[in-house]
């Protein structure tokens, strides 16, 4: 009968404790609203953008590897496209995620870079 009288007060006691114990109200945090995502999405430079620069560096992956591996110096237009975009209008970390370290971001970087400022080479007809 002492522990059944010893559990409802200390019963009672907790129930009086948590109902006196009120939590400070929260903040309402007011943000403004950004662009809509279907208009981010359709801007020049936009996600879609650098998701399809992605892609195309993902079907090139094997040129990419002989470039690295054999030093084969030769990259298609549309690997170097991918890179272009990427490295220029998106995030650069973006490489990572197929598998190419910020290293090699670069050198790739640089490749394409300097094919763009290459002259066409000169055919000369015997």
């Amino acid at each position: 009968m002492a522990s059944l009288l010893e559990l409802s007060t200390t019963l009672l006691i907790m129930a009086f404790l948590s109902s006196s114990v009120v939590a400070r109200p929260l903040q309402r945090v007011v943000r403004p609203l950004g662009p809509l995502v279907g208009a981010r999405l359709l801007e020049e430079g936009s996600m879609l953008e650098c998701w399809n620069a992605l892609a195309e560096l993902s079907s090139c992956s094997g040129e990419i590897i002989l470039f690295f591996m054999n030093g084969e110096t030769y990259l298609g237009k549309d690997c170097c496209r991918g890179v272009r975009v990427i490295t220029r209008h998106c995030w650069p970390s973006m490489l990572t995620s197929v598998g190419f370290t910020a290293e090699e971001g670069d050198i790739l970087r640089g490749y394409c870079d300097a094919g763009d400022e290459a002259p066409a080479p000169e055919v000369v007809a015997p």
